[in-house]
């Protein structure tokens, strides 16, 4: 709906505040006015929500453009001074349509004010607050299902090789019983009287209109004499579905796949929508990752780094390669295992094996013996 309130008033900031004033105000008063930390004040929630509207607009480079340019023609003021009151023309470079009612201060619809290179207001309108500046009424024929995005923890292991990995996810479809309709079956069909078959009402404040689908038929134009009882007259149900990800080898954290068809399923006939799924991989408690190569860190003791040793080590693939530890090896020694790390597409890493010198936090006095004897010989002294 049409918006009247100052945003930067509600931040408590000055038109001129840099972005991180804006973020700085922001944190400070979300805060301050958190739900959680005024239970006993009903209006907390509503100022919150105030709050965290402002923040969206202004926190938000582009979006805050496009509201200053709206603030500076008054469009959050109605017709008073400084916007388009008293049938006064729009200021140099833009130009207006006419408008039923707009000289006498009567509503006047955002999308009949052409901002030049921006489009009309209404379109900058639903651009900043969300939703579409055009809203129309409910298109019929086959409707695309919508797309789903998901994120998706997979195990180290499975990202490094590849894998398929189960996933749940909660979707609208289109129901069953009335088929999109809204309709209880047998029930007929009568104009909205909400909207009187438009699919869209206009509602604003201060002498400025916005046009969003009509609450009462869902932008339809059409209302059930009894609504589905499925849907209870929505035309889409909540359901659940199981997909199985393929997961490709070699993705990491933020790494994106987009599953075509896998999505909603579409209405009246229309083709499924999309399935986007970003992974988050779970770490390891033997291996990390440092691009495509793999590092383990394997302990060993001091007698094993100081006359040499062989160590086993595991790779991903499950096999066990023997790694030789030369005499003398200090903590923090790395050797590396050719084409045994991440494999992405042509490409593949190495395993490399980082060995940790780990002392005893306990001797017997034999062993203390022979560590002071061995430490004399090297010229310290106990």
């Amino acid at each position: 709906m049409a918006q009247t309130k100052d945003f930067y008033a509600v931040l408590g900031v000055p038109s001129t505040a840099t972005q991180d004033e804006i973020k700085k105000a922001y944190r400070k008063l979300a805060k301050k006015t958190h739900p959680d930390a005024n239970a006993n004040d009903p209006k907390a929630a509503e100022r919150f929500k105030e709050i965290s509207e402002a923040n969206n607009v202004l926190g938000d480079v582009e979006k805050r453009k496009q509201y200053d340019e709206m603030r500076r023609l008054g469009a959050f003021s109605g017709f008073g001074s400084g916007g388009f009151g008293g049938g006064a023309s729009p200021r140099g470079g833009y130009s207006q349509r006419s408008s039923p009612g707009a000289g006498a201060g009567g509503n006047v619809n955002f999308q009949d004010f052409d901002i030049g290179g921006l489009g009309g207001l209404g379109d900058l309108f639903g651009s900043i607050f969300g939703g579409q500046g055009r809203s129309q009424a409910r298109p019929s024929g086959p409707q695309r299902g919508q797309n789903i995005e998901t994120s998706l923890e997979i195990p180290f292991r499975t990202a490094a090789r590849g894998g398929k990995v189960p996933v749940d996810l909660e979707v609208n479809e289109e129901c069953g019983t009335c088929h999109g309709s809204g309709a209880a079956p047998g029930a007929t069909m009568k104009v909205c009287p909400e909207c009187s078959g438009r699919g869209v009402v206009s509602f604003g404040q201060g002498g400025f209109a916005v046009n969003r689908p009509c609450p009462m038929c869902l932008g339809r134009g059409q209302v059930p004499s009894q609504p589905c009882p499925t849907c209870n007259g929505a035309g889409e149900v909540r359901t659940r579905k199981k997909v199985l990800i393929t997961v490709p080898p070699g993705v990491d954290s933020g790494s994106r796949i987009r599953l075509k068809g896998q999505g909603g399923k579409g209405s009246s006939n229309g083709p499924a929508g999309d399935l986007l799924i970003t992974f988050t991989v779970l770490p390891d408690k033997f291996y990390r990752r440092e691009g495509l190569d793999v590092i383990a860190t394997i302990p060993i003791n001091i007698a094993q780094a100081t006359l040499g040793s062989k160590v086993s080590v595991t790779t991903l693939d499950g096999k066990k390669v023997l790694i030789k530890i030369p005499q003398g090896t200090p903590s923090g020694k790395r050797f590396r295992v050719r084409n045994q790390g991440m494999h992405k597409g042509s490409q593949s890493g190495d395993l490399i094996v980082e060995v940790k010198i780990e002392a005893p936090e306990k001797l017997s006095e034999e062993q203390e013996r022979m560590m002071k004897e061995f430490a004399a010989a090297g010229g310290m002294k106990y």
